[in-house]
């Protein structure tokens, strides 16, 4: 039998854990703050470790301290709730209608959301019978200024906004197609906001042409493009409404509301 360390403890993180996640179940019972001796009566737990733990939850925003010896669930796990929210919920409720619109169109549909100043592509539908050359691969990134999805995210920010990416990007070309002037991308980003629908003509690639719909949640927010990518001369229009179907069909499983029919919108914005 081996001999314990001395100058290693036996399983610490483990029971922290433990006692951690039962402090955060008892403040998640209740919507009121608790005081310190109330939390320790019901976790069975010493007013010290108590203390000691909600002290470093704090720390780290898990946990707020609206007055001296009372506790409440902290806003940094609602920013993660979300982050969750946005990434995971919507690649599950996404990719049931994702490969029902590939089958209808044997081409790659995609699903990416926004991060920062590019879109990242989360989940994806596709068959080598595409005729593809390339599919950007799940977890790959790309300038919002050149993605069909990403014309959307910048199409909901305001012009300030908008510039402040051009500065901080340069509006960095990939493809002779590129939009690399910010007027031009303004009036991109006009037909977007006006048509509910955006493009990539052979501006990240060459050969490959793009068309995305959002995706919104259950307070109405984009939080994700749904996005068709074909060779250049196979891109149909009449891809369109299926694919702004799709999109609201997964909006409306994140609990989105509609109040207009945004499927019956012309297919002009090209």
């Amino acid at each position: 039998m081996k001999k314990k360390d001395p100058g290693i403890a036996v399983k610490p993180s483990v029971q922290v854990l433990e006692r951690m996640f039962t402090l955060i179940d008892v403040l998640a019972s209740r919507e009121e703050a608790i005081s310190l001796k109330e939390i320790s009566e019901k976790t069975g737990l010493h007013p010290s470790t108590t203390h000691r733990i909600l002290n470093d939850l704090t720390i780290g925003r898990f946990v707020d301290r609206p007055e001296s010896g009372s506790y409440r669930l902290g806003m940094r796990l609602l920013e993660l709730g979300n982050l969750v929210k946005a990434r995971l919920s919507v690649r599950d409720a996404a990719l049931g209608p994702m490969r029902n619109l590939h089958k209808l169109i044997q081409q790659p549909v995609n699903l990416s959301v926004r991060q920062g100043d590019e879109i990242v592509y989360v989940e994806r539908a596709y068959s080598e019978r595409s005729g593809m050359q390339v599919v950007r691969a799940i977890g790959g990134r790309a300038p919002l200024h050149l993605t069909s999805t990403g014309k959307l995210f910048l199409a909901l920010d305001d012009p300030q906004r908008v510039r402040a990416y051009a500065t901080r990007t340069g509006l960095a070309g990939h493809t002779r197609n590129s939009i690399t002037q910010l007027p031009i991308l303004e009036r991109e980003l006009g037909k977007a906001r006006q048509y509910g629908v955006a493009r990539d003509n052979e501006e990240l690639e060459l050969g490959v042409r793009c068309m995305a719909a959002g995706v919104f949640d259950d307070q109405g927010k984009l939080v994700a493009g749904l996005s068709i990518s074909a060779p250049a001369d196979r891109l149909d229009e009449g891809w369109l409404p299926k694919l702004q179907a799709t999109a609201h069909e997964i909006s409306l499983a994140l609990g989105y509301q509609s109040t207009t029919d945004t499927t019956n919108r012309s297919s002009d914005a090209g």
